[in-house]
This record gives structure tokens, sequence and C-alpha cells, in this order.
């Protein structure tokens, strides 16, 4: 199995290597790393031509994380596809190969861990532990979802489900899982394992504004797939959160 990870950046050349470093470590040997940058005026795309491993390189202005994460669906070759974004690394240099393993030995087409948040300028300190649990496909309606980044599908759920509605600005990466978990019933092996770090500042959690956006968002992901939540579905997805901290 070859493993395509997308990584999209932006004026991250102070962080990016870190991702790169995790993906150049990695124990798996067939892996194409992709990064699609929307057109960085720091260090980042001379930070990224130091690592030889890189398969694909571009730069130039997108329409957003989600416009550039679909880039980079059209352009990887992988038979799975993960997105590790220029804050995040792999954890332990076995991830990508634990993935692949839970896939070979299972029958499902997508496999998923655990995450941990950090602090941006001192990623020693864990702020955050998302533990996702076993998969069932119920718990979707109770606010359930597995981190994007931990989150592994192979390409043919792509082709089959579609890639990330370019509508939405901060639940794409949610939407895009009910399609493929709840809407097309995939199913889902889990890995009981922190995977990946991620540095705190995403766009939704940015703010309490941004995060009744979001939860707008959350809801819409629903009805545009026709699906049917409990009355306080979005209502327990932030809730949720709360014990991991």
């Amino acid at each position: 199995m070859k493993v395509s990870v997308i990584t999209t950046s932006y004026n991250s050349g102070h962080t990016i290597k870190d991702t790169l470093m995790s993906v150049a470590t990695q124990d798996y040997a067939n892996i194409e790393h992709l990064i699609i940058d929307g057109g960085s005026k720091d260090e980042t795309m001379n930070v990224v031509s130091k690592f030889g491993h890189v398969a694909v390189a571009i730069s130039e202005k997108d329409g957003g994380i989600f416009h550039a994460m679909n880039k980079g669906l059209q352009l990887c070759t992988g038979d799975v596809i993960c997105f590790l974004n220029s804050d995040d690394w792999y954890i332990t240099p076995t991830v990508i190969s634990s993935v692949v393993n839970c896939l070979q030995n299972s029958h499902c087409n997508v496999a998923y861990g655990d995450l941990q948040y950090v602090q941006q300028f001192n990623p020693e300190r864990i702020v955050r532990t998302w533990k996702s649990g076993r998969f069932r496909r119920k718990n979707l309606y109770y606010g359930w979802m597995p981190p994007h980044p931990a989150f592994f599908a192979k390409k043919e759920v792509y082709e089959e489900v579609g890639f990330f509605n370019t509508e939405l600005n901060s639940a794409a990466d949610y939407e895009l899982m009910l399609r493929i978990l709840l809407k097309h019933e995939h199913d889902a092996c889990y890995i009981p394992e922190v995977l990946v770090k991620m540095r705190l500042g995403g766009y939704s959690n940015a703010s309490f504004k941004n995060r009744l956006r979001a939860n707008k968002e959350d809801h819409q992901a629903w009805v545009m797939n026709d699906l049917k939540p409990m009355i306080f579905t979005r209502y327990l997805k932030p809730i949720r959160k709360i014990p991991q901290f």
C-alpha cells in the first residue's frame, strides 16, 4: 500500500520542519508526501526544499485550507490518504505502519486514532488529549467524531464520496467524515493510541464567535447530506470535548 500524506501550509516556516521530519522518519517506506502551500511569503518553501522525501511541492494562491486539501486529493496517487497539516506531526516513527497494518488486517476502508493538542510555543506541554474510542456509527448522533489529522481512508473512499465541500469554512472535515462514516456507511478500525500531536490555534477555536459559527456549520453538515441529527447532536459535539482537557 502506498500512503499519501497531504500537508497544507501557509507561512508555516516556524512549524513545518516538525511535520516534515515526522514523515521523513517513518519506518514505513512507501509514503508519498505532498506539500500544498498557499503562496507563503516566509521561509516555508525553503524549509520544504531541504527534505528530499517530498514527492510534490507546490506553492500558489488558493481558496483556503479545504481548497488546498482538494488539490492534494487530485494530485496524490496513494492507496491510503491522510492529512497532516503544518502545525501537526506524527508522534512516533511507527504511525503509518500501524495504520497500514490495521487496514490490511480488517475489513475496513478507514482507520483512525487519538490526538493530543499541545501549546503552540511549548509543544512538550499537553493541553488536551482526544481519545476517540472504538467505532460505533450511532455515536455520530451523540456528537462523536474522530480527529481529522488522525483519520486515514483508502483512495477508493474518496472516489466514491467525493472531496471536501468548500462552501463550509470550518466544518468541511466534519461534513466529509459524516459523508464517509454515516451516509455511505464505511466501517472504521480504531487504533487505541495517540498518533498525532497538534499545536493549538485552529480557526474554529480561535474565538467564541468562531466556535458559534463552527457549531452552526456542524448542523449544516447534516442537512446538506439529508441526514437527520437528534435535537441535541450539535450541542453534544462541543460538550464531548470538555473531559479531554
